[in-house]
């Protein structure tokens, strides 16, 4: 509850900030899905704790998240009332979470319509109208947007059968790396997809993606794959998203493998790995990454906040759901 509300101090323009300065410099806010996940924290929040009162307080927040969003923020950031998605980007910045950049150069730009965006898009805003109508206010606006949303999003399914694309109305096209982004599209609370769409990600996902460890950051078989994520900074950020596995995304494979299919022992057992890793780099926690090869071995930082928490969520999850 404190940092929720306490995040909501630092909303701006519908945005939070991506980094917080220790010697008091601007805040900065370059991050398409900061806000969203914020959303998604207070849906979490509420159905853990049914705390209206606490809502009640910070909903406005929440609609002026929405609201700034459908007029446009920051960076190119807004809705294309074409399709209901929301688009992002302007050369030379990051702004999803594959945001390494070297001097000059943003490795994975993702300039347009990112499908992980989108995917927060419409859980934010069937997030909010449960929201509203939790506080008795009228839901119909964001039911009305997520609706578009939703018809918009069947852009993104591969007419190959091979997932979704990762970005669509880029400088170059609709963007079809096989990426991990695709799986917020399914463990999401609100998902987008019907169920046949839903097998699709998780299918490619598991053959292209899935490790013991977590969900590599682009298929193998590209012929940019970075196996290891090893040598100076310059070598390092080039390839953290470039093939690395990360953590944080195995959880989520497991919410979309018990959506897509059904069985919530199955879809936990994805999880056991990580049982043997706990005692590998950082003792009883998660590490950031791994190589994208076997033995995949952990790099980066050996204690990530969101690789614990989204492993954790995805197991108590899955828990509650095989005991019924």
């Amino acid at each position: 509850r404190r940092i929720l509300l306490t995040f909501a101090r630092f909303t701006d323009q519908g945005m939070l900030p991506n980094l917080f300065s220790a010697t008091g410099e601007p805040l900065a806010y370059n991050t398409a899905d900061a806000a969203l996940w914020y959303i998604e924290a207070w849906r979490a929040y509420l159905e853990a704790t049914g705390d209206v009162a606490t809502l009640a307080e910070a909903f406005p927040v929440l609609q002026e998240i929405i609201a700034w969003h459908v007029a446009g923020t920051r960076f190119g950031i807004g809705l294309d009332e074409a399709d209901g998605l929301l688009q992002c980007g302007e050369p030379g910045l990051q702004l999803t979470w594959m945001d390494a950049k070297i001097d000059d150069w943003v490795i994975t730009p993702r300039i347009g319509k990112p499908v992980e965006i989108n995917a927060l898009w419409y859980n934010a805003l069937l997030s909010v109208a449960d929201c509203a109508q939790t506080l008795g206010q009228s839901p119909a606006f964001y039911k009305d947007l997520a609706y578009q949303t939703q018809l918009g999003f069947r852009r993104f399914i591969r007419p190959d059968g091979e997932g979704l694309f990762d970005v669509l109305d880029g400088p170059e096209g609709p963007d079809a790396l096989v990426r991990p982004n695709q799986v917020l599209a399914v463990s999401l609370h609100h998902s987008p997809l019907d169920r046949a769409a839903q097998q699709a990600v998780v299918r490619i996902c598991g053959r292209e993606l899935l490790t013991s460890y977590g969900l590599r950051s682009l298929s193998p078989r590209h012929a940019d794959f970075r196996s290891h994520y090893i040598g100076d900074m310059q070598a390092r950020d080039s390839s953290y998203h470039q093939g690395p596995v990360w953590a944080w995304l195995l959880g989520h494979y497991a919410l979309a493998e018990y959506r897509a299919h059904g069985d919530a022992a199955k879809a936990q057992r994805w999880l056991e790995p990580i049982r043997d890793h706990l005692s590998d780099a950082g003792l009883g926690t998660v590490s950031e990454i791994f190589d994208g090869v076997p033995p995949h071995h952990p790099r980066g930082a050996p204690a990530q906040a969101w690789s614990v928490a989204c492993t954790l969520e995805a197991w108590l999850r899955l828990e509650r759901a095989a005991q019924g």
